[in-house]
């Protein structure tokens, strides 16, 4: 097998996948989100059986508990103890 370059891995569909950060958010963030993922979380938030309705039902509760800029707050919250 061929030595994958360090920018380039295999997802698990098998699909050759950039892993350098696509910046999507527009403007300076501290955190860029890779398209690749932002698609798989989609799906799993959207279509996914099991893990849909209960990503939903949360991202429902904190729209109409917190205001805008707490829920940005609560997203980097959740990506930085992600990456711990």
């Amino acid at each position: 097998m061929d030595a994958v370059p360090a920018s380039r891995l295999q997802n698990l569909r098998g699909a050759e996948v950039s892993i350098d950060p696509i910046d999507i958010l527009g403007g300076e963030s501290v955190y860029c989100i890779n398209q690749s993922q932002l698609g798989d979380a989609k799906h799993l938030a959207t279509e996914d059986a099991e893990s849909a309705p209960r990503i939903q039902e949360a991202i429902k509760a904190v729209e109409s508990a917190l205001s805008r800029n707490e829920q940005a707050a609560l997203a980097f919250m959740l990506i930085e103890r992600l990456r711990a």
